[in-house]
């Protein structure tokens, strides 16, 4: 028999410290693909990514079920998404937003960060965006959807990201050298084509409409009473050049209190972004593990182990209070023995790796589907 987890015990369960709640609304250790939290601060509420989408073919649950777990979500996060008055959209995957036309109510009244939809994006995230600003129009009565359209900034130059990633260039892979030097220019010839996508083709432009004000946000700084926040510049969706895209990092800040929410940086996959984590020292920090699930598909060996390395990094080298170390990790129901040594590390350090599913008191949704396969 399954326990999912009820909105109820969400709502009463939230993550304090200090004056700064964060609700754990929907994670894939619930059943149903989302990374979506509400931070709260005496100035401010922010909804996260409020996306969700049915777990992968080849997660052990019937197709009907699975809708039903994402049918769900979606509805328990449209609750707390009332409770908002800011939302933030790290990128343009399902499972990180939904649909202003399926639930308006996420949206209107709202301020809304968003990733940059022009630069530092992959073609079908750069075409997801302009759905959803449009979509964003649609809801606020705004008529003329050409409005949204301006001409790329002029003479805009995209140096090669790798230039920002010391930590990860230093790396010294051994025998897999060769290959690893083959795959970076690989990925810096698409890198070139996608530049030019940015620099040719029409950009969607912030608006503040009557209902929603929309900014773009990466690499910017709010503050409203006591309270800051900071978004990062587009990182990688997993290692360098990864096809799937850009995503960004939040930091919520409030009288010393700090919230860090990685989005999917996979690990993370790469050092840089682990020492960007260790630097700020978060007290709650929400982390995606590594997609264990396409091991020796999407993932090698290689990759995984740099995510583990990564992990133990920022257990050694931070004094975080809470780890929530959900997401792509838990499609998998060898998650916690592909990454023994993480969790090894964090007993060492007496910092614990949660599942939001655990924080809530209840075992992750995979490891209760693998407990009743083997009663039955």
């Amino acid at each position: 028999m399954f326990t999912p987890v009820t909105f109820e015990e969400i709502r009463r369960h939230p993550i304090v410290i200090g004056e700064v709640k964060v609700y754990l609304v929907w994670f894939d250790s619930y059943g149903a693909k989302s990374s979506c939290v509400l931070i709260k601060t005496p100035d401010l509420n922010l909804v996260v990514d409020p996306g969700a989408a049915a777990l992968q073919p080849s997660y052990p649950l019937p197709d009907a079920e699975k809708e039903e777990l994402r049918q769900t979500a979606l509805e328990t996060i449209i609750r707390f998404s009332r409770q908002a008055d800011r939302v933030f959209i790290s990128h343009y995957h399902y499972d990180h937003h939904i649909s202003p036309l399926k639930a308006e109510e996420i949206y209107k009244g709202k301020k809304i960060w968003i990733k940059d939809p022009n630069q530092w994006i992959n073609r079908s995230q750069w075409e997801r965006a302009r759905v959803f600003v449009g979509q964003l129009y649609g809801i606020s009565g705004a008529g003329n959807l050409k409005e949204i359209y301006t001409q790329p900034l002029n003479q805009i130059k995209f140096d090669d990201p790798c230039e920002y990633l010391p930590l990860a260039m230093a790396k010294d892979y051994g025998d897999y050298q060769q290959r690893k030097n083959q795959l970076l220019n690989k990925g810096r010839a698409w890198f070139k084509k996608m530049a030019l996508t940015w620099q040719m083709e029409e950009w969607v432009s912030e608006a503040k409409l009557e209902e929603i004000d929309v900014q773009i946000c990466d690499g910017r700084l709010y503050s409203k009473g006591s309270t800051f926040v900071r978004f990062t510049e587009p990182m990688f969706h997993g290692i360098e050049f990864d096809r799937v895209g850009w995503v960004v990092g939040l930091t919520v800040e409030h009288e010393g209190t700090k919230v860090i929410y990685t989005s999917d940086l996979q690990g993370p996959g790469i050092e840089d972004y682990a020492q960007w984590i260790i630097t700020e020292n978060p007290n709650i920090l929400i982390l995606d593990g590594p997609p264990t699930y396409l091991f020796g598909y999407m993932v090698n060996r290689i990759n995984l182990q740099r995510a583990i390395d990564n992990v133990c990094a920022i257990l050694r080298g931070a004094t975080t209070d809470v780890i929530i170390y959900d997401h792509h990790l838990l499609r998998d129901v060898r998650y916690k023995e592909r990454l023994t040594a993480a969790y090894t590390m964090g007993r060492k350090h007496k910092m614990t790796l949660l599942t939001a599913a655990e924080w809530m008191g209840y075992d992750p949704f995979i490891v209760q589907i693998t407990q009743k396969a083997g009663s039955e």
